[in-house]
């Protein structure tokens, strides 16, 4: 791994907090993600399990974790099996982690073999009532192929089919929407990495320049500042590609005149940042330009207040709403006409602002939580809006992320440029 070791003590105290929810009686697995083929004997590389990683800290594949908070036997109450290195495994692929490194990494002090697995389970599992089996069930999710959770759970309810069953998902995504302060130190680490690339682009920047040599220069300064990369796939949208929410082409020249929308941000110890700005490929924006570059601005730092503990996200995006209808009107966009008379479950301003405004950060981009959870202190969101606006091939985001704490909104990409004056004076 590229980034220094993360102190252990995050994930013994994410498990004491996770084994506290369980039932008694109960016994909790989770499984590392497979690595991902791509064509003859090549592989997409690994990502690891964001639930498995947050209660175990360990970064590699064949990896499974078994709680067992009412085990007798002390030692038996946390147990991890990780992939049994070798000499030849270290020649080929690099040395995985003995026995005594997983302890390290982990704070588990049984450690097995993976292919133990079987054998050690049987006995615990008929000790006890109920299997927590983990899941993808992010609202959001979208997966064509059988992961090797599905396959895992699979396997486990055939094999155990008169223990009852329980989702460990709900469990996770009320632990993992609260941040404690190791997790927030990475994703300002990532921030920090995110900020030293962006500040790379505004002498970079200029007509003539691929979109692709954009996104040369960011990976770069990521890679040598210990990420492994893009916490997401990077959107380096020029003029008309900017009204393209998902655009990852990157192909295109950038012109005089044309604005840049540079959806891009760096990972640090798995965990995401998620930076938006936009930079005008001349070094100076135009009026009109600048303009709808300041509207968003303005919704973004008035939705960033908002972002306090008990307040609630519906609530707070039908407030951006509003906020964004009344520029929209100022830009000549929108008529107050056309609100008055507008379809409440399709307001007026979804046209030119048609995504929300935040989302959870962590361990994933758009991570796990409960949208209907009053937000409290150690959540982390992105604030993101924006004014696309295709007949002018003028598309507008900026996104910070904000940590709520019990003082108010920290924003932790306070030190990115963002106010357009100083984007094109340090472009200059």
């Amino acid at each position: 791994m590229k980034y220094t070791p993360i102190d252990a003590n995050l994930f013994i105290e994410n498990r004491k907090r996770f084994a506290a929810k369980l039932k008694p009686k109960s016994i909790a697995l989770f499984v590392s993600n497979d690595i991902m083929p791509t064509n003859a004997d090549g592989a997409m590389g690994f990502t690891q399990n964001s639930d498995l990683f947050y209660l175990t800290g360990v970064d590699q594949e064949q990896t499974i974790l078994l709680i067992y908070p009412d085990a007798i036997t002390g030692s038996q109450k946390e147990i991890l099996f990780v992939r049994e290195t070798s000499e030849t495994i270290a020649i080929w692929e690099g040395a995985k982690l003995n026995k005594s490194e997983a302890t390290k990494v982990s704070g588990i002090k049984t450690v097995h073999w993976f292919h133990q697995f079987e054998a050690i389970l049987q006995p615990l599992i008929f000790q006890a009532e109920n299997i927590y089996l983990n899941s993808n069930e992010h609202t959001r999710r979208y997966i064509d192929v059988e992961t090797a959770q599905v396959s895992f759970n699979k396997i486990i309810m055939a094999k155990y089919p008169l223990h009852k069953f329980e989702r460990s998902a709900p469990i996770m995504h009320s632990l993992r929407a609260i941040k404690s302060s190791y997790e927030v130190d990475m994703i300002q680490q990532a921030c920090n990495i995110t900020e030293k690339g962006f500040r790379r682009l505004l002498k970079f920047v200029k007509p003539g320049v691929m979109e692709y040599e954009i996104e040369a220069e960011l990976i770069h300064e990521f890679l040598r500042n210990r990420s492994k990369g893009w916490a997401y796939g990077p959107i380096i949208a020029s003029g008309a590609s900017a009204c393209v929410l998902h655009y990852v082409d990157n192909n295109k020249e950038c012109k005089d005149g044309d604005v840049i929308l540079l959806d891009v941000a760096a990972e640090y110890g798995n965990y995401a940042s998620d930076l938006t700005r936009c930079l005008p490929v001349n070094g100076k924006f135009t009026k009109r330009q600048k303009d709808v570059y300041n509207a968003v601005l303005r919704v973004m730092k008035a939705a960033t207040a908002m972002l306090t503990v008990g307040n609630l996200i519906p609530e707070y995006h039908k407030a951006v709403g509003l906020l964004m209808e009344k520029e929209l009107v100022d830009l000549g966009l929108l008529t107050m006409d056309q609100i008055k008379n507008q379809n409440p479950d399709m307001p007026a301003y979804k046209k030119y602002f048609m995504h929300g405004t935040s989302h959870f950060l962590g361990l994933d981009v758009h991570d796990i939580g409960d949208f209907n959870r009053k937000l409290e202190a150690g959540m982390v969101f992105t604030c993101e809006p924006g004014i696309y606006i295709p007949e002018e091939n003028l598309g507008i985001r900026l996104e910070n992320n904000i940590l709520v704490t019990k003082d108010g909104p920290k924003d932790l990409m306070k030190n990115i440029p963002l106010e357009a004056e100083e984007i094109e004076s340090l472009m200059n």
